[in-house]
């Protein structure tokens, strides 16, 4: 099943609540459900199949969620459930423990009793959860049950490495064929166990492949992060990894493009981006190709002719006239927010500046944590 979203705006505004209910204990998991909010209940609900993964998205005025024993003999997926919360915040009972979540993620496990209540939201509560079937976690049960209620931190190392990944992938997953989404599965699995063995100090139990992907994640962030540094080269990333540079090659060899033609085409895009913003028009063009790691203005002017088929002064000109950023029909990928992605995934590739294939845009998408 490719992306599907729905919102409650279809409803007559009585009813609403009651379909919120109704489509969360089916396409969810059976649990009540109930809201100080009937009488103007606001939600959008969007889901997509990524291989063995679930994904949904949810935005919705606050609620109590409560899963029972009997809910769970009534229908259990057998999954672990994965919530990011992105907008406003609750609390988790669930064996036991309680926690309050707020732009982090927290862990539960469907075959046992919870309750999520929202405790905070100034709008609607915003919340991306993933059903990961407990068969494909790559960790021990008891291992993964320490972690059951307890925050897991979404804004550094692993952790913030998946979230990125997770809302990169809801906002191009619309544009996604199905086939592609499938072929995200692995990845996001990949992903999720590699951020619950950190959480447990166990990357040693992960699969050799989980923990290359790990790797290569790590390392595209600090690319990400450290695009205006001239002297980002493969032997300082490297370096900065505690890899050899034979390891750091293997992690891209079966990539559409190598780690330089990596952080090349994302300087490209940066500088692409900004010579077209009016904010910036008061910078020069080199400046502007100076703050994305260009030391040489020249050689910038060449880099950027050949990628997007204008100069970056034809392009900012034609920005300017309104004519539409990056017109000129150069070989380059514009779409550079979805490019990681659709590296990940292996599909949807186009030429690259150094003319190897580099990964089109690809999609994202957000949950709301009804455990």
């Amino acid at each position: 099943m490719g992306w599907s979203s729905v919102s409650a705006a279809v409803v007559p505004a009585e009813d609403r609540f009651e379909w919120f209910r109704e489509a969360v204990s089916s396409e969810v998991m059976p649990l009540s459900i109930s809201t100080a909010h009937a009488a103007d209940f606001h939600a959008d609900i969007a889901g997509v199949e990524l291989g063995p993964v679930r994904m949904a998205s949810f935005a919705y005025s606050p609620i109590v969620a409560r899963r029972s024993a009997v809910h769970v003999r009534q229908g259990d997926p057998e999954d672990y459930q994965l919530t990011l919360v992105s907008g406003g915040s609750f609390r988790l009972s669930h064996m036991g423990r309680d926690e309050v979540i707020a732009g982090d993620m927290v862990l539960a496990d469907t075959s046992r009793p919870m309750t999520t209540e929202c405790v905070r939201a100034d709008g609607p509560v915003r919340a991306l959860v993933l059903q990961v079937p407990r068969s494909a976690v790559p960790l021990r049960p008891d291992r993964v049950d320490r972690l059951l209620t307890r925050r897991i931190p979404a804004r550094r190392g692993s952790g913030a490495i998946l979230s990125r990944f997770l809302n990169t992938l809801v906002g191009q997953a619309p544009y996604c064929a199905e086939e592609e989404l499938a072929a995200l599965g692995p990845v996001v699995l990949d992903l999720v166990g590699a951020c619950l063995a950190h959480q447990l100090g166990a990357l040693d139990e992960l699969p050799v492949d989980a923990r290359a992907g790990l790797t290569l994640e790590r390392v595209l962030a600090f690319i990400e992060h450290n695009l205006g540094d001239p002297d980002l080269t493969p032997r300082l990333i490297a370096e900065r990894h505690h890899l050899s540079l034979r390891a750091l090659y293997a992690l891209f060899e079966d990539r559409s493009e190598s780690v330089a033609a990596t952080v090349r085409r994302r300087r490209l895009e940066r500088s692409h981006a900004d010579l077209a913003r009016r904010d910036l028009g008061d910078r020069s063009v080199q400046a502007v190709a100076a703050r994305w790691g260009f030391s040489s203005h020249a050689a910038f002017s060449r880099a950027f002719r050949e990628w997007y088929g204008i100069t970056p002064s034809e392009h900012r000109a034609g920005a300017k006239a309104g004519a539409g950023a990056g017109a000129g029909g150069g070989t380059g990928a514009g779409a550079a927010a979805g490019a990681e992605v659709a590296d990940r995934a292996g599909t949807g590739r186009s030429a690259g500046p150094d003319g190897q294939a580099v990964g089109a845009g690809q999609g994202t998408s957000v949950a709301t944590g009804t455990a």
